[in-house]
């Protein structure tokens, strides 16, 4: 049973905005179960690494909400004033997620140096424990999530993903920085803050790598050359079709949207030309679900002599 009644997509987009919908349901659920125990963990074990790790949980919550809505504001059908639909609100919301990751970074980036300059308790032992657990859950968390965002070509989804995966780096780099506190006696206190530190930077970078792609896509940068290579060869194998002009593809969250100028014999009828037009839409959107929706402009062929019949524009 589907999570949420999609409408307005096909069945292979639908089906792949629910079960990206599922997993950014399932990321949400171990973040809140996660962030309560790491901040909890935190505060009575004297770790502000640990306390850092909780509060990058609950932004993790708040992606995965930011993802969720996105697919499902992606998945309502064009109306008169989105008439090619409203698949932009995917790579918006992996943008805010990306965001998000930035303002994490830079956050606990700040309160990592203020712990640094302050002195305090070093951590308890059983805090190590808790990270371990947390380690194995993210990564677990990250690695199938990350496959799903693959699968289903959701930039938001992926950035989702590594949400989990910088969850796991901080709780890593915790990890280290608790356990050369505890091992390295007095004077290594603030080795977990300095740990929290480093994992700040790594977050900031991964914030960076996923801002770029889904920037790109709200500017209808081109998808990948293997994407747009199939579709020409798609339509410049449908009967009738002679040659290919253009061949323009633009993404709107999972769903591509094609302009293509074919060219075609110059002495056949408009109806002749307007139903090979018709036939490179209905092909197209047959052998590549994920294309909603194809512009095709007709071109008449050269004539016998290499004479250009037509303006080509």
């Amino acid at each position: 049973m589907a999570l949420i009644g999609w409408v307005g997509v096909s069945d292979v987009i639908s089906g792949r905005l629910d079960r990206g919908a599922r997993w950014a349901l399932a990321g949400l659920c171990v973040n809140l179960a996660l962030a309560g125990g790491k901040i909890l963990s935190g505060v009575v074990g004297h770790s502000y690494a640990l306390v850092a790790d909780g509060v990058e949980s609950c932004l993790d919550i708040f992606g995965s909400l930011v993802v969720m809505s996105g697919l499902r504001w992606a998945a309502v059908p064009p109306d008169a004033d989105h008439p090619y639909g409203h698949g932009k609100a995917e790579p918006i919301a992996g943008a805010v997620v990306a965001i998000g990751l930035l303002g994490a970074a830079v956050g606990l980036g700040a309160m990592s140096v203020r712990e640094i300059l302050e002195p305090h308790h070093a951590p308890a032992p059983f805090t190590l424990a808790v990270l371990v657990s947390v380690i194995v859950v993210k990564e677990i968390l990250f690695r199938r999530m990350r496959g799903v965002g693959k699968d289903i070509g959701s930039g938001a989804v992926e950035a989702d993903a590594w949400h989990h995966r910088s969850d796991a780096i901080t709780s890593g780099a915790a990890f280290i920085g608790i356990s050369v506190a505890l091992f390295g006696g007095p004077g290594y206190e603030t080795a977990d803050d300095w740990a929290a530190l480093l994992a700040c930077g790594i977050i900031g970078w991964n914030g960076v790598r996923l801002l770029r792609p889904a920037l790109g896509e709200i500017m209808d940068a081109a998808p990948p050359e293997d994407v747009v290579a199939g579709i020409r060869a798609t339509a410049i194998a449908v009967p009738g079709v002679d040659a290919l002009d253009k061949c323009r593809v633009r993404k709107a969250g999972l769903a591509y949207f094609v302009d293509l100028h074919a060219r075609v014999d110059g002495s056949i009828s408009v109806l002749e030309g307007h139903r090979i037009a018709h036939r490179v839409k209905d092909v197209l959107r047959s052998r590549h679900p994920e294309v909603a929706d194809v512009l095709v402009h007709i071109e008449p062929q050269a004539d016998a002599t290499g004479r250009s019949l037509g303006l080509g524009e």
